[in-house]
Protein backbone atom coordinates (compact mmCIF):
# COMPACT_ATOMS: atom_id res chain seq x y z
CA UNK A 1 0.00 0.00 0.00
CA UNK A 2 1.19 3.60 -0.96
CA UNK A 3 1.66 5.44 2.41
CA UNK A 4 -0.72 8.75 2.32
CA UNK A 5 0.23 11.54 4.50
CA UNK A 6 -3.23 14.37 4.51
CA UNK A 7 -2.31 18.17 4.68
CA UNK A 8 -5.45 19.96 6.71
CA UNK A 9 -6.26 23.31 8.04
CA UNK A 10 -8.67 26.03 7.15
CA UNK A 11 -8.89 28.02 4.20
CA UNK A 12 -5.93 30.20 2.85
CA UNK A 13 -3.44 28.93 5.86
CA UNK A 14 -1.28 27.53 3.63
CA UNK A 15 -1.69 24.10 2.26
CA UNK A 16 -1.27 24.05 -1.58
CA UNK A 17 1.75 25.79 -1.01
CA UNK A 18 3.30 23.85 1.47
CA UNK A 19 2.66 21.01 -0.50
CA UNK A 20 4.42 22.55 -3.20
CA UNK A 21 7.62 23.00 -1.69
CA UNK A 22 6.75 19.64 -0.08
CA UNK A 23 6.64 18.04 -3.48
CA UNK A 24 9.70 20.04 -4.91
CA UNK A 25 11.76 18.64 -2.05
CA UNK A 26 10.74 15.16 -2.32
CA UNK A 27 11.48 15.06 -6.25
CA UNK A 28 14.45 16.46 -5.97
CA UNK A 29 15.64 13.43 -3.28
CA UNK A 30 14.04 11.29 -6.03
CA UNK A 31 10.93 10.59 -4.84
CA UNK A 32 7.58 9.74 -7.25
CA UNK A 33 4.66 11.52 -5.61
CA UNK A 34 0.65 11.86 -6.18
CA UNK A 35 -1.17 14.33 -4.69
CA UNK A 36 -4.75 14.01 -4.39
CA UNK A 37 -7.16 17.50 -3.24
CA UNK A 38 -10.30 17.12 -1.55
CA UNK A 39 -12.98 18.97 -2.96
CA UNK A 40 -16.45 19.51 -1.53
CA UNK A 41 -18.76 20.67 -4.21
CA UNK A 42 -18.14 20.53 -8.50
CA UNK A 43 -15.12 21.21 -9.63
CA UNK A 44 -14.39 22.26 -13.62
CA UNK A 45 -11.28 20.38 -14.87
CA UNK A 46 -11.93 20.60 -18.98
CA UNK A 47 -12.07 23.45 -20.83
CA UNK A 48 -15.52 23.94 -21.50
CA UNK A 49 -16.32 23.32 -26.12
CA UNK A 50 -12.95 21.65 -26.21
CA UNK A 51 -13.01 17.88 -27.29
CA UNK A 52 -13.05 15.86 -23.84
CA UNK A 53 -15.37 18.25 -22.34
CA UNK A 54 -17.64 17.84 -26.05
CA UNK A 55 -17.43 13.98 -25.22
CA UNK A 56 -18.29 14.43 -21.28
CA UNK A 57 -21.33 16.77 -22.11
CA UNK A 58 -21.86 13.77 -24.86
CA UNK A 59 -22.94 11.47 -22.03
CA UNK A 60 -19.69 9.30 -21.96
CA UNK A 61 -19.50 8.11 -18.31
CA UNK A 62 -14.86 7.91 -18.51
CA UNK A 63 -13.15 10.36 -20.64
CA UNK A 64 -9.44 10.21 -21.19
CA UNK A 65 -6.80 12.21 -22.94
CA UNK A 66 -3.26 10.52 -23.15
CA UNK A 67 -0.32 12.08 -24.89
CA UNK A 68 3.34 11.19 -24.64
CA UNK A 69 4.03 13.15 -21.51
CA UNK A 70 0.94 12.80 -19.64
CA UNK A 71 -2.48 11.53 -19.14
CA UNK A 72 -5.68 12.89 -17.76
CA UNK A 73 -9.20 10.45 -16.83
CA UNK A 74 -12.14 12.00 -16.04
CA UNK A 75 -15.03 9.88 -14.14
CA UNK A 76 -18.27 10.48 -13.62
CA UNK A 77 -19.31 9.05 -9.91
CA UNK A 78 -22.65 8.37 -8.11
CA UNK A 79 -20.63 8.86 -5.12
CA UNK A 80 -18.18 10.37 -3.63
CA UNK A 81 -15.10 8.08 -4.26
CA UNK A 82 -13.19 6.53 -1.02
CA UNK A 83 -9.04 7.24 -0.95
CA UNK A 84 -8.74 3.71 -0.97
CA UNK A 85 -11.15 3.77 -4.37
CA UNK A 86 -9.07 6.44 -6.01
CA UNK A 87 -5.68 5.20 -5.18
CA UNK A 88 -6.66 1.69 -6.51
CA UNK A 89 -5.66 3.80 -9.72
CA UNK A 90 -2.24 5.01 -8.23
CA UNK A 91 0.94 3.02 -9.29
CA UNK A 92 4.35 3.36 -9.40
CA UNK A 93 4.17 6.00 -6.62
CA UNK A 94 6.20 6.23 -3.08
CA UNK A 95 3.99 8.51 -1.43
CA UNK A 96 0.27 10.01 -2.06
CA UNK A 97 -0.35 13.32 -0.38
CA UNK A 98 -3.34 14.88 -0.11
CA UNK A 99 -5.25 17.71 0.37
CA UNK A 100 -8.03 17.99 3.05
CA UNK A 101 -9.78 14.39 4.04
CA UNK A 102 -9.14 15.74 7.56
CA UNK A 103 -12.01 13.40 8.70
CA UNK A 104 -10.13 10.62 6.97
CA UNK A 105 -8.50 8.16 9.47
CA UNK A 106 -4.86 8.45 7.80
CA UNK A 107 -1.84 10.38 9.09
CA UNK A 108 -2.39 14.41 9.00
CA UNK A 109 -0.70 17.63 9.36
CA UNK A 110 -2.43 20.68 10.35
CA UNK A 111 -1.40 24.15 9.28
CA UNK A 112 -2.33 26.57 11.30
CA UNK A 113 -1.03 30.32 10.26
CA UNK A 114 -1.44 32.65 12.79
CA UNK A 115 -3.20 35.11 10.29
CA UNK A 116 -5.96 32.95 9.70
CA UNK A 117 -6.18 30.65 12.84
CA UNK A 118 -4.46 30.17 16.32
CA UNK A 119 -5.67 26.86 17.19
CA UNK A 120 -5.44 23.35 15.43
CA UNK A 121 -9.24 22.22 13.62
CA UNK A 122 -8.34 18.90 14.29
CA UNK A 123 -7.88 17.05 17.75
CA UNK A 124 -4.11 17.02 18.40
CA UNK A 125 -4.42 12.69 18.48
CA UNK A 126 -5.42 12.79 15.16
CA UNK A 127 -2.24 14.82 14.06
CA UNK A 128 1.06 13.40 13.02
CA UNK A 129 2.59 16.85 13.24
CA UNK A 130 2.00 21.00 12.66
CA UNK A 131 3.26 22.98 10.62
CA UNK A 132 2.94 27.09 12.49
CA UNK A 133 4.23 30.40 13.07
CA UNK A 134 2.51 30.14 16.61
CA UNK A 135 4.86 30.40 19.32
CA UNK A 136 2.20 28.07 21.93
CA UNK A 137 3.22 24.48 23.01
CA UNK A 138 1.42 21.48 20.74
CA UNK A 139 1.61 17.88 21.73
CA UNK A 140 2.92 17.11 18.38
CA UNK A 141 6.12 18.24 16.52
CA UNK A 142 5.73 21.24 15.46
CA UNK A 143 7.66 22.50 11.95
CA UNK A 144 8.19 26.20 10.58
CA UNK A 145 6.94 27.04 7.19
CA UNK A 146 10.67 27.53 5.41
CA UNK A 147 12.70 24.24 6.63
CA UNK A 148 10.61 22.01 4.41
CA UNK A 149 13.78 19.47 4.43
CA UNK A 150 13.31 18.94 8.02
CA UNK A 151 9.56 18.04 7.78
CA UNK A 152 10.45 15.78 4.69
CA UNK A 153 13.32 13.99 6.83
CA UNK A 154 10.56 13.46 9.38
CA UNK A 155 7.81 12.04 7.12
CA UNK A 156 10.15 9.57 5.57
CA UNK A 157 11.30 8.54 8.50
CA UNK A 158 7.40 8.22 10.47
CA UNK A 159 6.14 6.65 7.43
CA UNK A 160 9.06 4.41 6.41
CA UNK A 161 8.72 5.79 2.76
CA UNK A 162 11.25 3.77 0.35
CA UNK A 163 11.88 4.64 -2.85
CA UNK A 164 10.69 2.84 -5.96
CA UNK A 165 13.89 1.94 -8.67
CA UNK A 166 13.19 0.39 -11.38
CA UNK A 167 9.98 -0.95 -9.51
CA UNK A 168 11.98 -2.69 -6.44
CA UNK A 169 11.37 -0.50 -3.47
CA UNK A 170 14.36 0.93 -1.74
CA UNK A 171 14.98 1.49 1.98
CA UNK A 172 16.45 4.53 2.18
Amino acid sequence: MIPIISFVGRSNSGKTTYIVKLIRELKSRGYRVAVIKHHHGQFQFDQPRKDTWLHAEAGADVVMISSPHKMAMIQKTEKELTLEEITSYLSNVDLLITEGYKKANIPKIEIIRSAVSSSPMCAEKDLLAIITDLNTKFSVPRFDFENVSQLTDFLLQKLQISMQVNGVNRNL
